[in-house]
């Protein structure tokens, strides 16, 4: 920035007017707040933390966003309990009273991801996991199935926070050709949470009842809490150079300091900017449209799977309640299994650029090794899942399909979260956000027609109908990787 102000000053053909334009500079420099030079060295930057610190904050994000989706479907086992103690029959019901949390993620995001860029990262978790304590303790307490639906949607808001803001807190620490694999251990959390819930929910409602899944999940996300509070600190640079700059202010009485990520702008326009920008980008911006889109219908299906493993396996293979909840092992391997491969890969291009000291671009995320068989394996699992149960093969052969369909969403799912974080870097929480949201709400919605669509359709063809539909959206991030750049470049926006 300075250098650039030294560029625009030094063009002025008048002695006098270049003399006045060296002190202007000289006095903005001075008051200029950043990073102690070289900038590459400062403790206080966190990019300069040391590993072990990064790799605590990273871990205890990542068991926070473990946490709050394990409370998405640990409940599901459950459900049966609660219509029997509440007096209903209705599926419909008893489908929304699952997936009504997921709802609550759809619209935490519009408000958490904002406040996080707009006044740090680190109250809004901490905030937030007091109030999904809260939530769980009051959804234990539920004295009716309204209420039970009303606590858990609230459940769902609070709980959205360590999602929404994980991939900023590693774009804070961790730089480009680390990232991936950073990404890789915090993207664990979202997807092995609805995958490990059911099975630890199965037993744990045999062995007690539905309210104890809430006093559990309450006493473990209570404790995390703590511990969360005093191990992870603020890390967004703005932040950080803001409360730099306030305490130069206040200790040289000099109010002339300002952070060189200061844009500027009053506090309320920027606050109304930040809480609009998740929509805005959603709205006008291709790379997050089309991404969102992409993402929201895949995890649509796959939450489509999870609130039908157990109504299909009890009815088709004779499962127990506790046994249907190792239905979702299946997915899980698959997702670990996925994790392991794009882990190891993500990181690849990005490190050969670096290595021939060439620039990166964000669409290095999106290579064909990881988006061609991840793309593929959706539709593939998706065939084999729905004709197996439907013929009534050994629970094995649907178990692999939901494997192969586990291995392609941790796949895409990874490869395009770390693109959007790269593409909108300062912005990530916000870019995410616009992600979750729209995936929340088909994650949420689409299950309340899964019965009906396996009851019209059978489970052969209303499978193979979401094999398809995936198998016509599969293109997408092949052609970003290749067009991406173009329209990233060409169709920016106001953030």
């Amino acid at each position: 920035m300075d250098t650039e102000m030294r560029d625009t000053e030094a063009q002025s053909d008048q002695l006098p007017d270049e003399k006045t334009s060296e002190n202007r500079t000289a006095h903005e420099s001075q008051y200029d707040v950043f990073w102690e030079e070289p900038a590459s060295e400062d403790p206080a930057s966190p990019m300069n933390w040391s590993s072990g610190r990064k790799w605590t904050i990273v871990g205890m994000v990542s068991f926070i966003t473990f946490l709050t989706p394990l409370a998405s479907s640990m409940f599901a086992p459950g459900i049966t309990q609660v219509l029997n103690e509440f007096g209903t029959t209705s599926n419909l019901l008893s489908a929304f009273v699952v997936s009504v949390y997921v709802l609550g993620f759809a619209f935490g995001p519009l408000i958490i991801a904002p406040l996080s860029e707009f006044s740090g990262r680190t109250w809004v978790y901490n905030v937030c996991n007091v109030l999904f304590v809260i939530f769980n303790i009051a959804s234990a307490l539920a004295p009716g199935i309204a209420s039970l639906i009303f606590f858990r949607f609230l459940d769902g808001v609070a709980g959205v926070a360590a999602i929404t803001c994980g991939s900023g807190t590693i774009a804070d620490l961790v730089p480009p050709e680390k990232r991936g694999q950073a990404m890789s251990i915090w993207s664990l959390g979202p997807l092995f949470g609805p995958i490990i819930g059911p099975v630890v929910g199965g037993f744990l409602v045999e062995a007690t009842n539905w309210r104890w899944v809430f006093w559990v999940l309450a006493i473990v996300s209570g404790a995390a809490s703590v511990v969360f509070f005093f191990l992870v600190p603020e890390t967004y640079p703005p932040i950080l150079l803001e409360r730099k700059a306030a305490r130069l202010r206040k200790s040289t009485g000099d109010m002339a300091y300002k952070s060189r990520l200061d844009a500027g702008i009053p506090a309320k326009q920027l606050f109304v900017r930040s809480l609009i920008r998740p929509s805005k980008m959603l709205i006008l911006s291709p790379i997050v449209a089309l991404m969102s889109s992409y993402i929201a219908v895949l995890y649509g299906f796959l939450y489509i799977l999870f609130t039908t493993f157990t109504l299909v396996f009890e009815g088709q293979y004779g499962f127990s309640a506790s046994a249907s909840g190792l239905s979702f092992l299946g997915s899980g391997v698959g997702m670990l299994i996925g994790l392991a491969y794009v882990g190891t890969l993500s990181d690849r291009k990005i490190r050969i650029k670096v290595e021939r000291k060439l620039t990166p671009v964000p669409e290095d995320r999106l290579p064909m090794y990881l988006t061609i068989p991840g793309s593929l394996a959706i539709p593939a699992g998706l065939f084999i899942y729905g004709w197996s149960t439907d013929k009534v093969v050994h629970w094995i052969v649907p178990e692999i399909g939901t494997a192969v369909v586990g291995f392609g969403m941790i796949t895409i799912l990874m490869c395009v979260q770390t693109y959007l974080v790269d593409a909108f870097l300062t912005h990530a929480a916000s870019a995410v956000a616009a992600c979750t949201v729209l995936r929340s709400l088909l994650g949420a919605l689409l299950p309340l027609c899964g019965l009906q669509m396996y009851e019209k359709l059978g489970l052969g063809w209303g499978n193979s109908l979401l094999a398809f539909l995936a198998l016509a959206m599969a293109p997408i991030p092949i052609l970003f990787e290749r067009w991406g750049e173009k329209l990233r470049t060409q169709s920016t926006i106001q953030l």
